[in-house]
């Protein structure tokens, strides 16, 4: 008897869908999982044997309830278009409804309701989308990934010092493994409640300056943190190649890490994948590798 796809993973050929539609397939099996993806013909090679590979487009809904047809949970991962995500969102959303979805997951940001991070208000309406929906939902918020500051240690080694404006706030870092075990969990929960929330973080929090000294630990020379005010920092991620509103969104989250904006001490990710965080010293070990 064929197996149906229960498990249901859209954005799946990005960085976090791939980690989660691997997770998921190793906990359930690849023939119980569905990778939702813009481009199948491209995507084909990267997800385990076995794993069913559907078309579907935030931007198109008709592609949507072909992909979502037969799914029992639904992780929707959030759009990379920002200002464009609650439309995309949206779309999903009423696609999850219209396919009859038993349980909806979201990748949010942590502390969604009360955040200063600007990039919080898109997740913070999704996340009134998806209760306004009546479906049974879990809401994953998780914090900061720990690569969003080793994708800068190309960048600190040739200068020669981490920038910023975070000052001395801490910053509960996890991986991006971390937080895709933490979302194949909870999809796979048979015992969640009906509006589940989880506010996701590293066990393990550090300061920029922190940061930087365990780098140049690693590296074997001194780089440096240096701090700057917000608008001096976006100026120079500008100058740096960056567009403007992503350079400002960047700018805006470090200015926000100062005043707790991702500090996190719940411990609820590490109890929900059943093992510590990954500590920020091995993430910066495996960027130093690669």
């Amino acid at each position: 008897m064929t197996v149906q796809p229960r498990f249901f993973v859209t954005a799946a050929s990005g960085q976090l869908g791939l980690l989660v539609v691997a997770a998921l397939a190793r906990r359930a099996g690849p023939a119980a999982v569905a990778a939702i993806v813009r481009d199948p013909a491209r995507a084909a090679s990267l997800f385990p044997d076995g794993v069913t590979i559907r078309q579907g487009d935030y931007e198109r809904p008709d592609t949507l309830d072909t992909a979502f047809a037969g799914a029992e949970r639904l992780l929707l991962i959030s759009s990379n278009a920002v200002g464009q995500r609650v439309p995309q969102h949206r779309n999903a959303i009423e696609a999850a409804k219209r396919a009859g979805v038993a349980r909806i997951a979201y990748t949010s940001v942590l502390r969604a309701d009360t955040s200063k991070l600007a990039l919080a208000e898109e997740h913070l309406q999704t996340e009134a989308l998806i209760k306004a929906s009546g479906l049974p939902y879990t809401l994953l918020r998780n914090g900061w990934y720990t690569e969003n500051y080793t994708a800068s240690i190309p960048a600190a080694l040739t200068h020669g010092a981490v920038i910023g404006s975070a000052r001395d706030g801490r910053i509960s870092g996890a991986t991006r493994t971390d937080y895709a075990e933490a979302a194949a969990a909870a999809l796979l929960d048979e015992d969640a409640p009906s509006d589940a929330v989880h506010e996701l973080a590293g066990d393990e929090a550090f300061t920029m300056a922190e940061f930087a000294a365990e780098l140049s630990r690693q590296a074997g020379r001194e780089i440096p943190y240096v701090d700057m005010p917000e608008a001096e920092y976006r100026t120079a991620l500008v100058t740096a190649g960056l567009p403007e509103p992503y350079a400002a969104l960047i700018a805006d989250s470090s200015a926000a890490t100062a005043d707790g904006a991702v500090f996190d001490d719940g411990h609820a990710l590490s109890r929900l994948i059943g093992r510590p965080t990954t500590p920020f010293a091995a993430t910066i070990a495996e960027a130093l590798k690669g």
